[in-house]
């Protein structure tokens, strides 16, 4: 009983509404709200129904419902077109965010799912025990889905499904594919609901959004109901939406593609792992306890990892506020296209024992200028270290080779790239900006990002190391990014610089 008190006293502290999607449920969206408990009733602050845009008189009935049953706690709102299932959820959610609730529970004016348990989904909320509960019709509870009705067609083609997703996404849930659902606002508020799908499969998007930022998701079970209600659902064409939604997913957090509902999670510039990798051999150049300035830092992936290793990291980029400012020293928002007149302001006092331009000085008009900025920035005894594609590695050969130049999302070709080098021209360049060459090496082809793997799988680790030993041997023709270690000529120092020669690498002799 004192426990029962104590989740009344917090439901009153909470504010909750429940959401209420429907088309076309004339025949069914009485009975859905005389459902719903005289208890659940004076614990919500709003239900609203969310009509979209129906054919029949779904919209004039609730209207009457609530006018000869003086449900002031009922809103009913209708489409002025037709959004779709997801379009109809992103604008109940907005609705409810902008009022200020804490909770919000989506119900299905269609009565599939039973308005009894409404408080089963929204008291772990109210407890703080969750951000999101689903409503699950495979945990047993009320005698699993089969026993409730649900065709063994759609049972199998569910599990299927969950098992999938929960193998792609490394999660564990019973099911995916319930539509009872309730929400934290908190949660949602930080879910970018803008691109994501507006038809049935918004609800795979939106557990994908909520497990990759984090967000504890609990299931409680719920009864199975199959009646006489119309059901919207092509099931093919659900299965292929859910399956593709899962890959673009995948796609777009390993860098492949920048899919729009997901782009909030695409990096750039992911950091490769692999021992060929530019993170590897850059580690290994840049050492530790060194002063380093991280020019096209982007959101601070990298320099984190430099910062672990006992480095002081400084950061420039065009970003307002990279996700890793807070492990920066100094972080200036500039435009480097033109060189570094900002820079050398703001860092005037500054000289730093490692300059880092990973994949800068294709992006830039004025590349020679940025290089000769450079120098005023490192110290005496300092490298600069340097990361450019390699456009004449063999996939753009052989590109060439059948007239096909085409530009990419990411990679050697990226749409952004305003200039393209070779080991050759990059080294030319270099030189006749006032550098001499320490050291010299070219990255593998990422097999594991195309592939969607990570690079502990034993056979990326095997392939990497075949195709490490053919790009030693041929690093103009396999290389895909050309790696410089270099030093100023404008130095009165003399420097003897030790530094690993890994794979294709050359080491120079010390400046004399």
């Amino acid at each position: 009983m004192v426990e029962n008190n104590a989740v009344s006293v917090q439901t009153c502290e909470k504010r909750i509404g429940i959401l209420i999607v429907s088309y076309n449920a004339v025949t069914t969206i009485a009975k859905v709200l005389k459902r719903i408990p005289a208890d659940v009733w004076s614990k919500v602050e709003e239900i609203v129904i969310f009509d979209d845009a129906s054919h029949d008189h779904t919209y004039e009935l609730a209207v009457g419902i609530k006018t000869l049953a003086e449900l002031d706690k009922l809103t009913v709102i209708k489409n002025s077109s037709n959004l779709g299932y997801g379009g109809n959820q992103k604008l109940g959610y907005k609705y409810f965010i902008d009022k200020g609730f804490d909770i919000v529970v989506l119900l299905h004016g269609d009565g599939q799912y039973a308005p009894e348990i409404l408080s089963d989904l929204y008291t772990p909320l109210v407890m703080g025990e969750a951000d999101a509960v689903f409503g699950s019709r495979i945990m047993k509870d009320y005698g699993g889905a089969i026993k409730g009705g649900m065709p063994i067609y759609k049972y199998i083609g569910n599990k299927i499904l969950t098992f999938l997703e929960n193998k792609a996404l490394s999660m564990d849930l019973t099911e995916f594919h319930s539509g009872y659902r309730a929400y934290s606002l908190q949660a949602l508020r930080h879910i970018n609901l803008d691109y994501m799908t507006d038809v049935f499969h918004f609800d795979t998007q939106i557990i994908i959004k909520l497990h990759h930022q984090g967000f504890r998701i609990m299931e409680v079970p719920i009864p199975t109901y199959y009646g006489d209600e119309i059901c919207y659902v092509d099931g093919m064409k659900y299965a292929k939406d859910v399956f593709y939604s899962v890959i673009r997913y995948k796609r777009t957090i390993n860098s492949l593609i920048c899919y729009p509902e997901y782009k909030e999670y695409f990096i750039r510039l992911p950091v490769n792992e692999n021992k060929y990798s530019e993170l590897h051999y850059f580690m290994l150049w840049i050492g530790k306890q060194q002063d380093v300035l991280d020019i096209g830092c982007g959101e601070g992936f990298f320099a984190e990892r430099l910062v672990d290793q006992g480095n002081r990291v400084d950061g420039i980029d065009m970003l307002e506020e990279p996700k890793h400012r807070k492990i920066m020293g100094k972080y200036l928002r500039t435009d480097i296209d033109q060189g570094l007149e900002h820079a050398l302001t703001t860092f005037a006092s500054c000289r730093y024992d490692r300059i880092m331009l990973r994949d800068v000085l294709e992006h830039v008009r004025n590349s020679f200028k940025l290089l000769t900025d450079c120098h005023q920035l490192l110290n005496p005894h300092g490298l600069l270290l340097v990361s450019i594609p390699n456009v004449a590695n063999i996939t753009v050969r052989l590109s060439l080779l059948f007239g096909r130049f085409e530009y990419t999302d990411r990679g050697i070709l990226d749409k952004t790239h305003l200039k393209f080098f070779t080991c050759k021209s990059a080294r030319q360049m270099l030189e006749h900006a006032g550098y001499e060459i320490v050291t010299e090496a070219v990255t593998i082809m990422p097999i594991e990002s195309l592939l969607g793997v990570t690079v502990s799988n034993p056979l990326i680790v095997a392939m990497n190391a075949v195709i490490g030993f053919f790009t030693k041997l041929m690093p103009s023709l396999l290389g895909y990014q050309i790696l410089f270690s270099v030093r100023s000529r404008l130095s009165d120092a003399s420097v003897e610089v030790s530094v690993h020669s890994p794979l294709g690498a050359r080491t120079s002799r010390p400046l004399k």
